[in-house]
């Protein structure tokens, strides 16, 4: 059975509202924000189909995730699964999660918010990290989080097709999805708030990708042709150089053969 994977990018936080508001520590959802999680519930066709829910560790993802999805697991499931390696890409204290006691303290229920897979240096983004904003690394761990949808699939793949929501970041949803596509350099990505989009797991030339179903990508782009392979090596390259120059801790990536 297949394993589709519908990704969003969180509701607006008070990050969003301003440069200044990037030094805010781990924010909070807005009320616009909250508001668009209430619209996002009320729009979202495939609350029947949902089998996990998988959210950034960050507070505003899962919050997302729980105002959006709260009602679509079943009570003997893990309502929030918490995953690190989909974090947001900066090293700012806006896009650096809090420590797992202060997470623990705030989720105390692990049949609300599951967060075992988050460890002590979950968020250090700092030069030795495997969460520093390098671009290799970057890759490496969409890699990783591709990856780990797959498994998740293939563990569950006798109970029927697996749906998984799994909501993120701007930024690191285009490494995820290895799609550069409307990158807006000056807000870092290209996906507004609450945008979703839906890919089903496969598997090319031996590594995992999520191929946009027909469906969302019509529903985003219309009859529009999709950008060419040679025209999304040239978008990742620029987009990696751009983190490159931002916070210089490791070398730019180069473009592949």
């Amino acid at each position: 059975m297949p394993t589709y994977v519908h990704l969003v990018r969180h509701a607006q936080g008070y990050h969003n509202l301003c440069q200044e508001n990037h030094a805010l520590p781990d924010p909070d959802l807005t009320d616009l924000g909250k508001r668009q999680c209430e619209e996002l519930y009320q729009s979202f066709p495939y609350h029947d189909k949902i089998t996990h829910l998988v959210a950034s560790p960050l507070r505003r993802t899962i919050y997302t995730c729980l105002l959006s999805f709260n009602p679509d697991i079943a009570p003997d499931k893990p309502r929030v699964i918490t995953l690190p390696d989909i974090q947001e890409v900066s090293p700012f204290p806006c896009d650096t999660g809090s420590e797992p006691a202060k997470l623990l303290d705030e989720f105390p229920d692990d049949k609300v918010v599951d967060l075992g897979l988050v460890k002590e240096g979950w968020n250090d983004k700092g030069p030795g990290s495997e969460y520093a904003p390098e671009p290799r690394k970057l890759f490496e761990r969409a890699r990783r989080a591709r990856e780990w949808f797959r498994d998740l699939g293939r563990d569950h793949a006798g109970e029927g097709e697996v749906n998984i929501v799994a909501v993120t970041h701007g930024g690191f949803l285009h490494f995820l999805t290895e799609d550069f596509e409307g990158v807006d350099y000056g807000r870092g990505t290209g996906w507004g708030n609450t945008e979703w989009r839906s890919y089903e797991v496969v598997e090319e030339n031996g590594e995992v990708r999520l191929r946009e179903t027909g469906e969302s990508a019509r529903r985003r782009r219309g009859s529009k042709e999709g950008l060419t392979e040679t025209e999304q090596m040239e978008l990742r390259a620029a987009f990696a150089g751009a983190v490159e120059r931002e916070f210089g801790m490791g070398e730019a990536i180069e473009e592949e053969e």
